[in-house]
């Protein structure tokens, strides 16, 4: 299953590496593909004096845990996306937040689901008819659970 990971799967790995999505992320390549966009690390690294002083991690620490989080992630350039791709995610997010159209783009593009913690983003898809579009960690889990 190809599943795009959004930032905030990210920020959550890195503060708890032993939760849920930290598990699912780091050790279950196997049964999911994960992809994200460039633009993923560019978040990462524009907060990285936030996550240094939520995890209260050294600066090698947590370069070394923000590695093994996004280490079974395949990175795309977003600018290599289809306009029809860019199009479709502007459209539904207009209403909501076109941070994520990146995100959204890609999962589009790839016929992916999109993994991504944001309340706010599975509401507003929903909303418009597109929650087909999103997985929660919940489903991932009871994926894992049913091999």
């Amino acid at each position: 299953m190809k599943v795009v990971v959004d930032t905030n799967i990210v920020f959550s790995a890195i503060l708890n590496s032993s939760s849920n999505i930290g598990k699912i992320l780091v050790h279950h390549r196997h049964q999911f593909e994960f992809y994200s966009c460039e633009f993923l690390k560019d978040e990462i690294f524009s907060h990285r004096t936030k996550l240094l002083k939520l995890t209260k991690l050294d600066g090698e620490s947590l370069d070394e845990l923000i590695a093994l989080s996004i280490k079974r992630i395949q990175f795309i350039d977003q600018r290599v996306l289809p306009a029809k791709d860019w199009n479709f995610a502007i459209n539904l997010l207009t209403k909501i937040d076109l941070k994520d159209a990146p995100f959204l783009a890609l999962t589009r593009h790839l016929r992916a689901k999109l993994w991504s913690g944001d309340k706010q983003l599975y509401k507003g898809l929903s909303q418009q008819g597109f929650q087909n579009y999103m997985i929660e960690t919940s489903a991932l889990l009871n994926r894992l659970n049913k091999k």
